[in-house]
């Protein structure tokens, strides 16, 4: 089993970023990646390769990037030993949380249907075509490969979560040689003022920033002028100016700062300086669309509901409610 080569792995991307004005950016990333994998490598960072790793090679696999799950090649290009050894892989980069994704006719149930979100959020999108796209906090990258299936040229996806980063790596095996990148870094390791994607999204990421007006002028950095934010986080009913600040834990995560209403939220972006800021959807978060699988065995938000009202979480706070909401940089 060989050690994880991150400099095989992102040498497109940074060689990309070199090529187009972004050396600086190239070697901020280089120091962040060799303090992350060579001078302090993660415990399971081999039992994460070794999966990655037995990953069967099937020549001319295909990728469907326009469909609810994310579908690589067909379940007739394997032998039924392939088969067998690709899930064991699969299963080894076990919980799979972010998807649906399907490798070969071997189904991945992830606890989140991130297709639905993708369905609330996509009819209010720009045409994707040839921009260069950030997703921050991307996950496994599901929404990557589905912003890539719209034309985008170029994304990045960033997640400091390294188990995250080898399931990507597992979509990827079959991808072959595509625009589409996740760095396992945090939005604090991105430079200030990059200005050069034309759309950046943030979905599910504000409520857990202890300064999110901060984290809305991180955001509006990495946008060029005229670029588009698309915003997904939990809210509130409430009027403007109110927003949740949990005592302790929200859903039993520690690291929830601001539930605000709705208003409250147009109001942050719009002292952060985005401009035409709307509101184009609000749904609750249901039981069917994050939930305990065979991929994700963990608890999930079943557990988190009060047993004997579902409309509250275990804590008593209103259950999740999640809006999107996008907006442009003057």
């Amino acid at each position: 089993m060989a050690n994880f080569d991150w400099r095989t792995c992102f040498g497109q991307l940074l060689t990309e970023l070199e090529n187009t004005g972004q050396s600086n950016w190239a070697e901020m990333i280089r120091a962040q990646l060799t303090h992350r994998f060579d001078d302090n490598p993660h415990g399971d960072l081999g039992r994460w390769q070794a999966a990655l790793d037995s990953l069967p090679d099937i020549s001319g696999a295909t990728g469907e990037l326009n469909t609810s799950a994310i579908t690589l090649g067909s379940p007739h290009a394997l032998s039924a030993d392939q088969q067998q050894t690709l899930e064991g892989g699969l299963r080894g980069l076990m919980p799979w949380r972010k998807g649906p994704f399907d490798f070969f006719g071997t189904h991945i149930d992830t606890e989140w249907r991130s297709d639905w979100k993708w369905d609330r959020v996509s009819p209010y999108l720009s045409d994707l075509s040839g921009r260069r796209i950030l997703d921050v906090g991307c996950g496994s990258g599901y929404h990557c490969w589905r912003m890539r299936g719209e034309g985008a040229e170029r994304v990045i996806g960033i997640d400091p979560g390294l188990l995250f980063m080898f399931q990507f790596l597992g979509v990827k095996h079959y991808m072959g040689d595509v625009p589409v990148d996740l760095l396992p870094i945090r939005m604090e390791d991105l430079p200030e003022g990059l200005e050069t994607f034309d759309t950046t999204f943030s979905m599910g990421v504000l409520y857990h920033r202890r300064s999110p007006l901060d984290h809305l002028l991180e955001l509006k950095g990495t946008l060029r002028r005229g670029g588009e934010l698309v915003l997904e986080t939990l809210v509130v009913e409430g009027p403007e100016g109110y927003s949740l600040m949990p005592e302790d834990r929200y859903g039993q995560m520690r690291n929830v700062w601001f539930l605000p209403s709705c208003d409250t939220l147009l109001r942050w972006l719009d002292r952060t300086g985005f401009r035409n800021a709307r509101v184009v959807d609000v749904s609750e978060t249901t039981t069917d669309e994050q939930r305990s699988t065979d991929w994700m065995r963990f608890n999930s938000l079943q557990d988190f509901l009060d047993p004997e009202d579902p409309t509250k979480t275990i804590e008593g706070y209103p259950s999740p409610l999640r809006a999107t909401i996008i907006a442009e940089k003057p």
